[in-house]
């Protein structure tokens, strides 16, 4: 048996689930590497990442490096004498960090890989309508996402999920992964092989306000799908063009009919408490949207003190 020296890199809530579960498996986390603490919030005051407060909460030793390639964090990095580095949710890694430990640096991903490398990749499953997707670990390399894959687990993506919804079933199962492949470290028993070269490759690309946009002349089908894959975060979004004035909303729930109609793209059909935009073939049902000065609420309430016009509609 290996005795593992582990420093656990990630940032995000979803780093937290795999890093809670190695401290209960009494592993020795000799170090813990975040991100900079960032400004949030109206009053802009710096906000600690989620894996930043578990560290402190549990008295790990924590780094928050600016750049990984300075020389005094790669210093401090060498003198927490790790032999193994876990990384979740965190960012690109220089060789010279990567390199570092005798039994490697591997990366805990949410996809079945090759497919789905990228930033989002549990968003872009959602909006493409896979039926299923996973989690992988692999040994990192030179490139985003390519390396020797460890181990694969492979879950289905129930009717109806949201990136909320599955990026907790992906959390815990890929906390489980984590464990299962640090024990074969452990053991000595890792046999990681090399990711195939398949020509169909899906991409997960960082999320941006180009690629979050509702376009209204799509299948109404794929426009729940891209709600779906956004809700509750960053959430899809659209323009509303209502009493003569075009304000930004935000849509989470919602469900669809695929049905002819004669509506115009984008047309809007509102009544006491039902609220429809026209899509190419069939009707967006709107349960949860955020419209301009309000918060996020159910679509009722909305309409029990809001007006649309007969010539509102989504663009």
């Amino acid at each position: 048996m290996r005795d593992l020296r582990i420093v656990f890199m990630g940032t995000p809530d979803f780093a937290v689930g795999v890093l809670q579960k190695l401290v209960r498996s009494t592993y020795q986390i000799v170090g813990v590497i975040t991100a900079p603490d960032k400004p949030a919030g109206r009053g802009r005051k710096l906000k600690p990442s989620a894996v930043k407060e578990y560290a402190l909460s549990h008295q790990l030793p924590l780094l928050q490096p600016t750049n990984l390639k300075e020389d005094s964090f790669l210093e401090q990095l060498k003198n927490l004498n790790a032999n193994l580095q876990i990384v979740v949710a965190f960012r690109m890694l220089p060789k010279s960090v990567w390199k570092l430990p005798s039994y490697g640096t591997f990366n805990l991903h949410a996809s079945l890989l090759p497919q789905y490398r990228g930033a989002a990749p549990i968003n872009w499953a959602i909006i493409n309508r896979e039926k299923k997707t996973g989690v992988t670990t692999f040994f990192i390399d030179d490139a985003i996402d390519t390396g020797n894959i460890i181990l694969k687990e492979e879950i289905p993506i129930r009717d109806r999920s949201t990136i909320g919804s599955l990026y907790d079933t992906l959390m815990n199962s890929g906390a489980d992964l984590v464990l299962e492949t640090v024990a074969l470290i452990e053991q000595g028993k890792e046999a990681p092989i090399q990711q195939s070269n398949l020509e169909n490759l899906k991409m997960a690309p960082k999320l941006n306000k180009e690629n979050t946009r509702i376009d209204w002349s799509a299948n109404v089908e794929d426009i729940d799908a891209l709600i779906r894959g956004l809700d509750p975060y960053p959430a899809a979004w659209s323009q509303l063009f209502n009493r003569n004035e075009i304000g930004t909303v935000k849509i989470y729930r919602c469900d669809f009919n695929i049905e002819k109609h004669s509506f115009a793209v984008g047309h809007l059909i509102a009544t006491k408490d039902e609220l429809k935009v026209a899509a190419k073939n069939g009707l967006l049902s709107i349960h949860e949207i955020q419209i301009p000065g309000k918060r996020k609420m159910n679509v009722k309430a909305l309409l029990n003190g809001y007006v649309f016009d007969e010539n509102s509609k989504m663009l």
